[in-house]
């Protein structure tokens, strides 16, 4: 059986392996990650330092892998077209075209996965959604993959996910998202500005040169540069219009 496992650098396909590992499951096939070129400096660290623990406890390397093409990252996508990730607008094309893709990219391209749809066969994908995102899961199979989702299957939930992780000894990766994701809610739009006011800037600057109609901006009700300014005269984060909504961007945490 073929398995591979996506890996969104989060807190839960991070315990997902943790788990397979606890219960002696065989290794991955291989285990794949998708860089936008927009993630945290702390994702990135994380995902190396994760990929070596993994490694050490003979499992794959963490394979991270990039949208091919004109090999823009999301962010220079923006920039170039004047806009703000599609997340921002209501739809998903963001994590579709620099998530999923890539990664499905990658599995049409490699030899294990290619012979085994060959042979008639499917491969086995696992997804790191947790116990309280019953509703994200895509069960059952399509013509090339047989979908699970171990998290659910154990019923841990994110506090569950979090104490398998610190109880291995490693520090929790925390939300794993791009540095201008819409999603971002205010007190961590103030986080970012205040631990890394470059990446800060860079989403201002995305924001303020978007060609904008129906939404203020990256908070899509409300403006991350009317938000900023505001705060840093008030030093307060008010509950009120807050991101958007709670739906999940599609990106694999």
């Amino acid at each position: 059986m073929t398995v591979i496992v996506a890996y969104g650098g989060g807190t839960d396909s991070t315990a997902l392996l943790i788990g397979m590992l606890r219960r002696g499951w065989p290794a991955p096939h291989a285990i794949t990650t998708a860089d936008t070129g927009g993630e945290k400096p702390y994702t990135y660290w994380y995902i190396d330092a994760f990929s070596a623990w993994l490694v050490e406890h003979s499992y794959p390397a963490i394979t991270m892998v990039k949208k091919g093409g004109n090999n823009r990252t999301l962010e220079e996508d923006c920039l170039i077209k004047n806009m703000l990730p599609s997340v921002a607008y209501g739809y998903k094309s963001c994590s579709q075209k620099f998530k999923v893709e890539p990664q499905e990219k990658w599995a049409n391209n490699d030899p294990v996965c290619r012979a085994t749809w060959k042979s008639k066969k499917k491969v086995t994908k696992l997804i790191g959604y947790n116990f309280g995102e019953v509703h994200r899961a895509k069960f059952g199979e399509d013509k090339k993959y047989i979908f699970r989702y171990p998290l659910i299957e154990w019923e841990w939930k994110k506090e569950d996910a979090e104490k398998a992780i610190t109880q291995e000894g490693l520090p929790l990766p925390g939300k794993s998202s791009c540095f201008f994701c819409p999603h971002n809610k205010k007190p961590e739009i103030v986080a970012l500005a205040e631990r890394y006011p470059d990446l800060a800037v860079r989403a201002l600057r995305m924001e303020q040169g978007a060609h904008l109609k129906k939404i203020k901006g990256l908070g899509r009700r409300f403006s991350w540069t009317e938000f900023l300014f505001d705060y840093e005269k008030t030093r307060v984060v008010s509950d009120d219009d807050d991101p958007f909504d709670e739906k999940p961007c599609g990106c694999y945490d």
